[in-house]
């Protein structure tokens, strides 16, 4: 018998290898829609979606001062965006029989005013009196917290280049008076007792006289204001203080 060639056996090894391979690949299933990416085509990601509505990123929310009146405490908290007032709302009201009433009806409208004028200079509502006084004097305190243009293009109002200082409190037959004023643009934009004569008349005396005195420093633009009938060591008191707060701001 003849022996086969070694390289023809070599050629045959061959054919038969390729044969195997190509019959491999015509089986091997063809890639479907969930076969993973060819190199370099990696899926991009999913973009990440910004969270839309809420508060400005600018505004901030501060509370004033809770002031004492005949009825009961008023504090009116705000809202301040973009050196404005973009909303107002009485957190403490008086209440309590026809005090329901007259705050039911002037808070809203004080609310509403605090937020158009864009200052605390804002008129009081008729019937509410007291609520009204009390209103705009948190008003001016929050806005003096804020340390905020209190209004678009307004003069009034802390802002820029407003100082609010602290007078020294003054000692008074009946008790101590201390005030404290905002001054912008070399004028008083606002005045605030800080401590007061209490108890007794004291009270009485105090609710009347210090909203007169408060207004007609604003007024005058200096602490040479007229005592207010029957609150003569209050009004005394008052004058002390607020100059040396006046002086405080160079005058």
């Amino acid at each position: 018998m003849r022996k086969s060639h070694p390289v023809r056996r070599a050629v045959l090894a061959g054919a038969a290898t390729v044969s195997a391979i190509v019959l491999l690949l015509s089986l091997k299933p063809a890639s479907g829609p969930g076969s993973a990416p060819a190199a370099g085509g990696a899926a991009p990601p999913v973009a990440a979606q910004s969270p839309q509505g809420g508060r400005d990123a600018g505004a901030s929310t501060v509370t004033g001062d809770a002031v004492r009146t005949q009825y009961g405490p008023v504090q009116v908290r705000l809202t301040v965006s973009g050196g404005r007032i973009t909303g107002a709302e009485a957190v403490q009201a008086p209440k309590g029989g026809q005090s329901d009433r007259v705050t039911a009806d002037a808070v809203p409208k004080l609310n509403r005013a605090a937020v158009a004028a864009g200052s605390a200079d804002i008129d009081a509502v008729s019937g509410a009196t007291y609520t009204s006084a009390g209103y705009r004097q948190s008003l001016q305190s929050a806005l003096d917290k804020a340390a905020a243009p209190a209004g678009s293009g307004s003069e009034s109002g802390p802002g820029r280049g407003t100082q609010v200082l602290t007078g020294d409190a003054v000692r008074t037959q009946y008790g101590p008076v201390q005030v404290r004023v905002t001054v912008s643009g070399g004028r008083i934009t606002g005045v605030e007792a800080l401590q007061t004569p209490k108890g007794g008349r004291s009270d009485r005396i105090t609710r009347e006289a210090v909203p007169k005195l408060e207004r007609a420093a604003v007024a005058a633009g200096s602490a040479d204001i007229d005592a207010v009938s029957g609150a003569t060591y209050t009004s005394a008191g008052y004058r002390q203080s607020l100059q040396s707060a006046l002086d405080r701001a160079g005058g």
